[in-house]
């Protein structure tokens, strides 16, 4: 009787020691899958940021620029959608090429450093896919002008059909508007865009 109660203890122990193991197993392979998680989020969110952050493109020179340095000159640009300012003063968008940008961390001027860089570089630098009927965001969101909105440009209070190839001049003001805003409502835009005071 005596030996066969110490095996049954002996067993327990082996059972409990055993189930006590597979526990402490199952915590580490869970502790470990949240880690491995986590670190995958990380090296994600790190990497987005990198690009969105610190890569100046597109690569190259802009076609038809001048001498980089050749001219610093500023325009002011306003981004309406559906009557909200989109915002370029974020990281995302600061200083993506060197020749035309936003900098320090102001979403109002745009800086030319070489002649004859058109709008539509600038845009293809911050990823922002324009047309003469859409504004893409980066995340593919897009804003096109249909029976109800439309996309509209305009250069010191004159509306023209596109932006793409226009080269500002200094102290320029733009407007691109989307939405179905009445003229009243394109003047105040337009008197917005005229108050902003230029960084240089």
């Amino acid at each position: 009787m005596g030996k066969k109660d110490r095996e049954e203890r002996v067993k327990e122990r082996e059972s409990y020691v055993e189930k006590h193991q597979k526990q402490k197993m199952k915590y580490k392979l869970i502790a470990l899958g949240v880690f491995g998680g986590i670190i995958a989020v990380l090296a994600i969110s790190s990497y987005n940021f990198y690009v969105l952050s610190t890569t100046v493109t597109p690569t190259g020179v802009p076609p038809g620029a001048g001498p980089l340095g050749g001219i610093h000159i500023h325009a002011g640009l306003l981004t309406m959608i559906y009557g909200q300012m989109f915002d370029y003063s974020t990281p995302a968008y600061q200083i993506k090429s060197p020749y035309i940008s936003f900098q320090k961390d102001n979403g109002e001027t745009v800086h030319m450093l070489a002649a004859n860089v058109t709008m539509g570089y600038l845009f293809q630098s911050l990823h922002i896919g324009l047309t003469d009927k859409c504004f893409i965001f980066p995340d593919k969101r897009q804003f096109c002008s249909d029976n109800t909105y439309t996309l509209k440009f305009y250069v010191n209070h004159q509306q023209i059909p596109s932006i793409l190839n226009y080269v500002f001049k200094n102290n320029d003001r733009i407007l691109i508007s989307y939405g179905n805003e009445t003229q009243v409502q394109i003047n105040d835009q337009l008197a917005r865009v005229d108050s902003f005071k230029l960084i240089t």
